[in-house]
C-alpha cells in the first residue's frame, strides 16, 4: 500500500482547515499559499473532500472552504479513504469484491487480512485534531 500525493496533500489541507477553524469559509487561495500546492490540483482534492461532506465549499465572493464537523470528529482513516479509495493491500479485500475461488486455499488471506486490521484501525485512532497539536519537529513516529 502507498498512499499517494493526493492523499498527502488532503491530509495537508485538512488540518491547515483545522488550524485555522473558526466557522467562517477560508479562500482556496490562503490554503494554496500557506500550503504550496497549485490550485488547479487542489481543487480537485477539494472536490472530493466536499462531495464525501468532509468540508464545505461556498463559492463566489466571501467564499472558501470550512469543516463540516470539529477537529476531533474526523479520522486519518476517512480522509485517506475519500482520496484514495481503499486502503485494502490486495484486491479480494476490498469493499464489493467478488469472492476469491482460491480463498479456501489462499496460505497468506489470514496475513493480509491481519495486515489490513492494522493499517485501519492506526489510521482510525489518529484523529484530525491529533494531528494539528504535533509540530513538524516532533516527527509522528508509531
Amino acid at each position: 500500500m502507498k498512499i499517494s500525493t493526493r492523499g498527502r496533500y488532503a491530509l495537508r489541507v485538512m488540518i491547515d482547515l483545522a488550524e485555522n477553524y473558526n466557522g467562517t469559509y477560508i479562500p482556496l487561495k490562503e490554503i494554496v499559499e500557506r500550503q504550496e500546492i497549485s490550485q488547479k490540483y487542489l481543487e480537485g482534492i477539494m472536490t472530493d473532500l466536499s462531495k464525501k461532506h468532509l468540508v464545505d465549499a461556498l463559492h463566489g465572493k466571501g467564499g472558501g472552504y470550512k469543516l463540516t464537523k470539529e477537529p476531533q470528529d474526523y479520522t486519518v482513516k476517512e480522509i485517506l479513504v475519500c482520496t484514495e479509495g481503499s486502503l485494502e493491500p490486495i484486491a479480494c479485500l476490498e469493499e464489493g469484491a467478488a469472492p476469491c475461488p482460491r480463498e479456501a486455499e489462499c496460505r497468506t488471506i489470514k496475513m493480509w487480512q491481519g495486515f489490513s486490521k492494522l493499517v485501519n484501525d492506526y489510521f482510525e485512532g489518529i484523529s484530525l485534531q491529533d494531528l494539528t497539536k504535533i509540530k513538524p519537529e516532533d516527527n509522528y513516529v508509531i
